[in-house]
């Protein structure tokens, strides 16, 4: 987490979540044991279709021991023991766990791709392997019987990698190092193999392949061949940027999201940022990455690229099993800086996307197909091309309420000319109809039973405690959930919050800044944190019972990483996670994961497993 995710950029007077929470929370129930809201809240009596019996919040409380039981007779969903936090410079997991490592910074993707060397040699060569900066994943199997759970294609984010760590200087002095910083960003697609002794390795061949800043991707939706994404220049869209979290579809596709897209982009010449830019972040500096001095692309100044800008911070759409496709990004889904997308099937068979904008003061989205799945595909046109986007509104009494973002608006008509820039703009919109600016929204997930969480990283910029947030300013960040009425696709909602990481901070499983974020089948949350920890400790995976709220840690990541990215096996006998930004890409801190050879950092993802071969989180 650094500091351009935490600078807020909203000017707006909309009003603020923390007051609105400290309304709603005079209405909660605390439990004795450190819980911030009992598990059932508004959702006792609602169904649930999770393959667990209902318990009590009171009979499992948030770290409880190893032993302790729910209602009698139900299946208890974590079972695994819990470890304490942990500082080392290796990562540490349950015991009842182990972990394997996979597919670090510099594996090959291409058969004739060299091996990882530090700095990476030329663009040509890093455009061949695993990128840096591991973020959001999904695993696609190649086979829909047992062997799907042995083999398959694992999608990775490359978010981002400072160029201190990519190419251990600075600035970069030439357009050929710029272009070896763009080919460690955007995705991997990676054929994967358990092999007979266990282990999992990358297959370079035809399936495993890069995405980069500069590989050509098309556009769809309202935005696509507008004046909006015309450059003077005439250059063809192409890349993906700052990818951080992801979703995936029931059609088989991955979804990427672009987020921190605004510190690319630097100004060479005299520049003055328009409304739009600002609310979106824009600088002459942007990050420090120097990528306008040598890329006529990324610098603001250049007129003929004017509107390339606008070309990224979109949510886009890979079909892992089709190399011959090329990445969608689909415009209806909203401009703004993408964390994740959860994406689910709602009444009449609608897609629905729920959508975090990681910054503090920015909102929640939800997106809804203008009709049936699947009779959109049969006739060839995508569900998320044509749909209503909606931005959330929090009410004082756990109400909650859908803003539709349309040009139909007269707030908006006023402002915009078509719903094109409505969309490319969603920030701006979200301000005019009176959007909840929240605090920091990040990861979203949908669990079996209908609800909606998301976790709120933190917001420092706060300035007076409330009972929701009782530390000013608030270090540590939540996770709310919600409820939408009509099955998902309804403009109304009851929400509720389900842990305050305050509340648990001095617990055994205590933790800060909640970041990625996974609803299993059976009704466990996982929860990964990107920030400051409990006595300062290492980032982690923890575990969390949503009927009961008891909260386990199961790993621990190294010095100066987060912890992020969840994918697993159809099985779920399998479970896929990254480490980012391992020290920083300092070796003094750690040399994950070659401890022995490495010179250098390299992101990477572990693949863990439990001893006896059980379920994930159990």
């Amino acid at each position: 987490m650094f500091e351009h995710d935490r600078t807020p950029v909203n000017p707006t007077a909309n009003r603020p979540f923390e007051d609105v929470l400290a309304k709603r929370i005079e209405r909660r129930t605390v439990l004795a044991g450190g819980l911030a809201v009992a598990a059932g809240s508004f959702l006792i009596g609602s169904p649930v279709t999770a393959p667990v019996a209902a318990r009590t919040p009171a009979q499992t409380a948030v770290g409880g021991s190893k032993h302790q039981s729910g209602t009698s007779g139900s299946p208890k969903l974590i079972g695994f023991e819990a470890i304490p936090l942990d500082s080392s410079d290796k990562p540490t997991i349950s015991p009842d766990y182990q972990y394997t490592v996979l597919a670090p910074w510099g594996t090959a993707v291409d058969p004739n791709a060299p091996g990882f060397v530090y700095p990476p040699k030329t663009a040509a060569d890093q455009e061949r392997q695993v990128g840096l900066g591991h973020d959001g994943m999904w695993f696609f199997p190649l086979s829909d019987k047992e062997y799907g759970n042995r083999r398959g294609l694992l999608c990775v984010n490359h978010e981002y990698g400072l160029t201190t760590h990519a190419l251990g200087k600075e600035l970069p002095e030439s357009l050929e190092e710029v272009r070896i910083m763009q080919a460690v960003h955007g995705m991997s697609i990676l054929d994967i193999c358990q092999t007979e002794h266990g282990a999992w390795e990358v297959i370079p061949n035809h399936r495993s392949r890069r995405i980069t800043v500069n590989t050509p991707v098309e556009f769809s939706g309202p935005v696509a061949d507008t004046p909006l994404l015309a450059n003077a220049a005439g250059n063809p869209p192409a890349g993906t940027v700052n990818n951080c979290g992801n979703g995936y579809t029931p059609w088989g596709t991955y979804l990427t999201c672009e987020e921190n897209f605004n510190g690319y982009f630097g100004a060479t010449d005299e520049w003055t940022p328009t409304e739009e830019q600002e609310r979106y972040g824009f600088t002459t500096e942007g990050f420090g990455y120097g990528w306008e001095r040598f890329d006529r692309r990324f610098d603001l100044s250049d007129p003929e690229y004017r509107n390339e800008a606008n070309r990224f911070g979109w949510i886009v759409e890979v079909h892992p099993k089709q190399s011959n496709r090329s990445a969608v990004k689909r415009t209806a889904l909203g401009r703004f800086k993408h964390e994740g997308v959860a994406l689910t099937i709602g009444r009449d068979e609608r897609a629905v996307a729920y959508m975090g904008d990681d910054q503090r003061f920015d909102y929640i989205y939800k997106y809804v197909s203008s009709s049936n799945c699947k009779h959109m595909l049969a006739q060839g046109q995508s569900p998320l091309d044509d749909g209503q986007l909606f931005v959330a509104k929090f009410d004082d009494d756990g109400s909650g309420r859908w803003l539709e973002l349309t040009i139909d608006n007269p707030d908006l008509a006023a402002r915009f000319n078509n719903q094109a820039e409505v969309l490319t703009f969603a920030r701006l919109a979200a301000d005019i109809v009176g959007a909840t600016p929240m605090d920091r929204p990040e990861w979203t997930t949908v669990a079996p039973n209908g609800d909606v969480f998301c976790t709120l990283t933190n917001n420092t910029d706060r300035e007076e405690p409330n009972a929701a947030n009782p530390e000013a300013p608030n270090e540590t960040g939540h996770i709310i959930r919600w409820r939408d009425s009509d099955n998902h696709i309804g403009t109304s909602f009851e929400w509720d919050i389900f842990v305050l990481a305050s509340d648990v901070l001095d617990t055994e499983a205590g933790f800060g800044s909640p970041d990625g974020l996974w609803a299993d089948p059976d009704g466990r949350l996982f929860i990964e944190t990107d920030g400051d920890q409990p006595d300062g400790a290492n980032n982690q995976l923890l575990v969390a019972d949503t009927e009961t709220g008891e909260i386990r840690r199961l790993l621990t990541g190294v010095p100066g990483s987060e912890v992020t990215g969840i994918a697993v096996t159809p099985d779920r006998r399998t479970m896929f996670v990254n480490i980012q930004h391992a020290g920083d890409g300092d070796p003094d801190l750690t040399l994950f994961p070659d401890f022995e050879h490495g010179v250098i950092p390299r992101d990477a993802t572990l693949v863990i497993t439990r001893t006896d071969g059980g379920i994930i989180g159990s």
